[in-house]
């Protein structure tokens, strides 16, 4: 076969027991659900869906849910491959056999459900009308959790109608809690809103920008052009004022896994959000902004991004032997962004692309890591990071705190990122090959 454009696929992977170096012939999207469908932690606990080797034991949780989330997407990307199909059926069985946990006002529990959508693409695909209507009547649930129910930032404070990230965070939003709960939101009107009057429809896009608008305006640092982890609307309540700036209510750190939470719900917002609505030119200038920022913190050397964004490798822990490092499930998250923000005309190629495509090596070349069963892992993520009456939320709890930890065995909330990194990569690739195809014609 000639190779005479650049990127040539393969399902054939080769082994080498190693650090990956970056493979042209891979798709990286089948080759770590492969590996890690039936595989991979959730903090310290092994989890797995149902596969060919492996039984299920996976609860409803937003890193599950990310994951599954992710397979699923890639399962709808590749639906007309044979090797797709057990993906299909692994999500399908943690969707018809786990029950739905949706704690009060516990914004990481709506998570999960947004496995629903693709899942209802799927059965009706499938001529399954009765199962796909399970799955609409689910997500309905979820949403309307999120709508009617959820505790909101009350009159008289600032950032008024928020969703507070969870029940004992009173009135506080996380940067996390966008990709949770709004994006399932939208996600839902989207798919299943267009039936609703446009007045309905637009109140409750409203809403959506609202949450968007709130966070960006508490959060955002236009001198250092990065988001603060998370803002308290009464930063002297009990819940808050170990952590939040008594001026501003914010935290101290620009932590990347936030970060990225944040701007993945952004792109995923706006590939639903409506192009008359009023505030969708807001949400692409905060998409262009976080951009622009996380540009210029990308590491020149190995196209990644730190654990602490606003520092390099020099900075170390006050209370542990552990320098700032190169964080892995931000990295892949922040590719995501990238590559599906210039996808959606969003973010301007010629400006972004490059940072993409730089970002998605450095992926490969410093978190994949080739084992000798023909399997890859993900290394260097960050474990689990919060804000509470324990956890201070400053440069050394990132680095030293408790429950904070660098995870070297494919934890999920790498897993995830990491697919849809993977998966946006794989369509820009495939859409220059039907360009150097039609060209050639």
């Amino acid at each position: 076969m000639k190779k005479n454009f650049v990127f040539v696929f393969f399902l054939s992977l080769v082994v080498v027991a190693q650090a990956a170096p970056f493979r042209t012939d891979s798709l990286y999207s089948k080759w770590i659900i492969d590996s890690r469908m039936s595989d991979f932690r959730n903090k310290d606990k092994d989890h797995h869906f149902l596969t060919p080797v492996s039984e299920r034991n996976v609860s409803w949780d937003y890193v599950p849910g990310l994951v599954a989330k992710a397979i699923v997407m890639a399962w709808e990307q590749y639906n007309d491959k044979a090797w797709s199909a057990y993906w299909f059926a692994g999500i399908q069985d943690y969707a018809d056999n786990v029950e739905m946990h949706l704690g009060e006002s516990n914004i990481d529990d709506l998570n999960a459900a947004k496995i629903f959508f693709e899942l209802y693409r799927g059965a009706l695909a499938k001529g399954e009308v009765e199962k796909a209507a399970i799955y609409r009547e689910k997500a309905t649930i979820c949403r309307n959790k999120l709508k009617f129910e959820h505790a909101r930032i009350a009159q008289g404070l600032p950032g008024k109608g928020g969703f507070w990230h969870k029940k004992q965070y009173v009135n506080q939003m996380w940067l996390d809690g966008l990709y949770m709960g709004p994006a399932l939101y939208a996600e839902w009107e989207g798919n299943f809103g267009l039936t609703n009057s446009k007045a309905e429809r637009y109140a409750s896009w409203d809403d959506i920008a609202l949450q968007f608008d709130t966070v960006f305006k508490y959060t955002w640092d236009a001198e250092k052009k990065l988001n603060y982890h998370a803002w308290s609307a009464d930063p002297m309540n009990k819940a808050s004022k170990f952590w939040a700036n008594t001026a501003n209510g914010r935290s101290a750190e620009f932590w990347g896994r936030g970060v990225g939470w944040f701007f993945a719900a952004l792109v995923d917002v706006l590939e639903y959000m409506p192009r008359d609505h009023a505030a969708r030119k807001r949400l692409v200038n905060y998409t262009n902004l976080v951009a622009d920022g996380l540009k210029d913190r990308q590491d020149a050397e190995s196209g990644a991004w730190y654990q602490l964004l606003q520092y390099d490798n020099s900075l170390k822990g006050e209370s542990c032997d552990v320098n700032n490092y190169l964080e892995s499930s931000a990295s892949s998250m922040f590719t995501y962004a990238y590559f599906k923000g210039v996808r959606l005309g969003i973010l301007k190629k010629k400006i972004y692309l490059p940072i993409a495509e730089k970002a998605y090596k450095g992926l490969i070349e410093n978190f994949v890591v080739e084992e000798a069963n023909a399997k890859i892992k993900l290394i260097q993520s960050c474990e689990s990071a919060g804000l509470s009456g324990t956890r201070k939320g400053d440069a050394n709890y990132y680095l030293c705190g408790s429950d904070v930890a660098i995870h070297n065995n494919t934890e999920g909330k790498v897993l995830g990122p990491f697919i849809m990194a993977s998966l946006e990569y794989e369509k820009y690739v495939a859409e220059e090959q039907r360009k150097w195809f039609r060209c050639s014609e």
